[in-house]
């Protein structure tokens, strides 16, 4: 593993100790990636690690304790170090990256158009707070610590990086362009690093799915048959109950379990234990069920109302017709909609927001109690015609369920697009893409389609100038009045792996 963390945490927020590791007859090294931790040198981010890495796995190979077989695990950024190098025969003999991506901008940054706020602060900030420890200013390490722990990061991040870290990546993402790829780096691996056998844990409360996704298509493409794994579990935390009975374990998580497995396959030639590609878990049934990410659930709804959706969250309608009427909507930068849970928020996973959804710049769509099980597998993607009396507005869209028999609106997945330029004062489609999910909703339940106009602080709010803000509201931005035409609306599903260049949208889109 290779990371930027300090190697004796060595990611146990999320795996077992590498001690555990050894105790099934491995050697475990957990390396410092130039300039963290305790190595020499100066951290560039993502751009040093395809030359380090070949040189980490040409010592490594020629060391007396290794017998010539090398595999890679690690999440987040330690998971996009094993895909990065440039010389195949080096090339690791198993990989197993979870939680990343490839493409800067799209897997990394931002969503639909605009930064991803606090998680992208919240990261560089940790960042930051590592390059002052190195160089011991004890007052840029407070000043970072004291305003993540308050949330004024949030206000004041930005220009805390640029004080103490003017080098961090994060800060080069959120000087540029989240609508246009230009200056964006992607990442490509040597071919020979999607050929490798490959598992690959996804979470669906995770930022980084649609890079785990990405990487999964490129795979397939390849040639490879790597392996998906998509468990009920954000970036930080790996419930280790899910699926551990499977194993028989619980000294550890299943996924300590699956990677064992794949290791003792691949790098000691045992039988495998299972030959399934894709194994999902459904959020509502609570269980590890097999899919075919090329597939997608059969659904089309529209969405109707007489005006008063925002007004009231049980007047718009979900209906299996194509929709009908208007509503006209207001945002208040005053008091921006929060975003809650998802895959984009501090709290990610599966919430309550029964009160966000009360809120009359919140537009409800719900549906009847359902007659029939129905089974949301798939990319939920919504276009709807909405035009703005500014030059800048957010689509922020959440998809929840209203259990049977109960008051609770659960969230099951968000989307954003964020729409800068003159195109936003006509009436025009706009496709908001959500986060992939799995979920089976029983009879008697209804889905609720949710649509704001902020998700604060999971993105900057969206000032209506035509540019992007700064981030949080400021005196400068702009009352908002949109105005949605619903027929022609449409909530569809599409498959969680379309072609590769299917999100690559523009200015406008």
């Amino acid at each position: 593993m290779r990371q930027p963390y300090g190697c004796r945490i060595a990611s146990t927020v999320v795996y077992a100790h590498p001690a555990w590791y050894t105790s099934q007859g491995y050697l475990v090294l957990v390396l410092d990636v130039r300039g963290r931790g305790g190595s020499a040198g100066d951290f560039q981010g993502f751009a040093q690690e395809a030359a380090d890495g070949d040189d980490s796995l040409e010592w490594l190979r020629n060391d007396h304790r290794c017998n010539g077989k090398v595999g890679c695990y690690g999440f987040s950024y330690q998971g996009l170090t094993q895909l990065l190098g440039q010389r195949s025969d080096l090339a690791p003999d198993a990989i197993a990256p979870a939680m990343c991506g490839l493409d800067e901008r799209l897997h990394w940054a931002s969503e639909g158009g605009s930064h991803w706020w606090a998680l992208a602060l919240g990261w560089g900030l940790q960042l930051a707070a590592e390059s002052c420890r190195r160089r011991k200013d004890q007052h840029g390490w407070d000043a970072i610590r004291s305003s993540l722990l308050s949330g004024a990061f949030l206000s004041t991040g930005k220009a805390l990086l640029s004080r103490h870290d003017p080098s961090n990546p994060v800060l080069r993402w959120l000087q540029q362009d989240p609508l246009s790829s230009s200056g964006w780096r992607r990442h490509e691996p040597e071919p020979s690093r999607l050929q490798r056998p490959m598992l690959l844990v996804q979470g669906w409360s995770d930022p980084y799915l649609s890079g785990g996704l990405d990487l999964w298509k490129r795979s397939q493409q390849s040639g490879n048959h790597a392996l998906l794994r998509i468990g009920p579990w954000n970036h930080l935390a790996w419930d280790r109950r899910v699926g551990a009975h499977d194993h028989g374990s619980q000294a550890c998580g299943p996924v300590d379990q699956w990677q064992l497995a794949f290791f003792d396959q691949h790098l000691r030639g045992h039988d495998p234990l299972e030959q399934v590609r894709c194994r999902v878990y459904d959020q509502r049934l609570q269980r590890w069920c097999e899919q075919d990410p090329a597939r997608c659930s059969d659904l089309r709804l529209g969405l109707s109302s007489n005006g008063l959706a925002a007004a009231r969250s049980d007047e718009g309608a979900l209906t299996a017709t194509s929709g009908a009427g208007n509503i006209v909507w207001v945002h208040d930068p005053w008091r921006p909609v929060p975003g809650r849970g998802g895959h984009l928020g501090l709290d990610a996973g599966l919430v309550e927001r029964a009160d966000l959804d009360a809120r009359a710049d919140v537009a409800c769509f719900t549906t009847a109690p359902l007659e029939h099980e129905l089974e949301l597998w798939g990319r939920p993607q919504l276009s709807l015609k909405v035009a703005a009396d500014r030059p800048g507005f957010d689509l922020c869209v959440a998809l929840s369920v209203l259990p049977q028999h109960s008051q609770q609106v659960l969230q099951l997945c968000t989307g954003v697009t964020r729409q800068l330029g003159e195109h936003c004062l006509n009436q025009a489609p706009r496709i908001v893409h959500l986060q992939p999910l799995l979920a089976t909703l029983r009879p008697g339940d209804r889905l609720r389609l949710s649509v704001a106009a902020a998700a604060w602080p999971q993105v900057s709010v969206n000032p209506g100038s035509g540019f992007h803000g700064p981030g949080a509201s400021s005196m400068d931005h702009q009352v908002i009045t949109l105005h949605a035409v619903l027929e022609g609306s449409a909530l569809t599903m599409q498959p969680m792996a379309p072609p590769l260049q299917a999100e690559q949208r523009g200015k406008g889109a």
